[in-house]
C-alpha cells in the first residue's frame, strides 16, 4: 500500500474544493490534502469561493470536490458553488481535467451514494474526467470502523461520522482511507501528466 507521507507544500495542481457545515467534512478534506499534497478551498457559509479560490481551480490539474450530504445530496451551500460553475462550464475551463468526489453524513448509509452521484454528474456536465477510490473494501467479519474502506465505497470516498461526535471524534479508518485517496488523486496526475 502506498506511504501516507506528506509533501511539505500544497500542490497547486491538485486543488479540493468543499463546504463543511460542522468541521467534519473538512476535516476529511484535510485528509486528502494530506495524502494528495493539493491545496484546500472552502465555501463560506454562503457557497461562495473568493475570486482567487476561483483562479486556484482554473489553474489545477485536478479538481476534488466535497460536500456534506444533507437530506440525501449536496448542502444548498455547495449546490450553490455548482451552479455559480456554469461560466466556467460555458467557456469549458474545466474540459479533461481530473475530478474527484467526497462526502459525508451522519448515517451509515445516509444516502451518501446520491451525494457523489451529484458530484460526479457536475464533473461530467464539465467534461472531466473521474477517478473513484480504487481501495478494496475491508469486508470481512474481522473488519471493524478503523479499517481502509470500511463503507465500501467506489465511486468517491464517503466517511461517516455520528450526528453527535466532534470532527476530533471522526473513525481512524475514515480519515486514513481520505490520506490513500488524496495518495490516488497525485498519482492519477502523475500518470496523465
Amino acid at each position: 500500500m502506498a506511504s501516507l507521507a506528506s509533501p511539505s507544500s500544497p500542490s497547486p495542481s491538485i486543488a479540493i474544493v468543499f463546504h463543511s457545515g460542522y468541521g467534519h467534512t473538512q476535516r476529511v478534506a484535510q485528509a486528502i490534502a494530506e495524502g494528495s499534497g493539493g491545496a484546500l478551498l472552502a465555501l463560506d457559509d454562503q457557497g461562495q469561493l473568493s475570486d482567487a479560490g476561483w483562479a486556484q481551480l482554473g489553474a489545477a490539474r485536478a479538481i476534488v470536490f466535497g460536500s456534506p450530504t444533507y437530506m440525501a445530496n449536496v448542502s444548498w451551500q455547495f449546490k450553490r458553488f455548482a451552479d455559480a460553475s456554469a461560466s466556467v462550464w460555458a467557456r469549458q475551463g474545466w474540459k479533461d481535467k481530473l475530478a474527484a468526489g467526497f462526502t459525508n453524513s451522519a448515517g451509515m448509509n445516509g444516502d451518501k451514494l446520491t451525494t457523489l452521484y451529484t458530484l460526479f454528474s457536475l464533473s461530467q456536465q464539465h467534461g472531466m474526467l473521474w477517478a473513484g477510490t480504487a481501495l478494496p473494501p475491508s469486508n470481512t467479519k474481522a473488519s471493524g470502523r478503523d479499517d481502509i474502506n470500511y463503507l465500501a465505497s467506489f465511486a468517491g470516498l464517503m466517511a461517516t461520522t455520528p450526528a453527535d461526535a466532534s470532527p476530533d471524534e471522526m473513525a481512524p479508518g475514515d480519515l486514513a482511507t481520505a490520506r490513500l485517496f488524496g495518495e490516488r488523486i497525485a498519482q492519477a496526475v502523475r500518470r496523465l501528466g
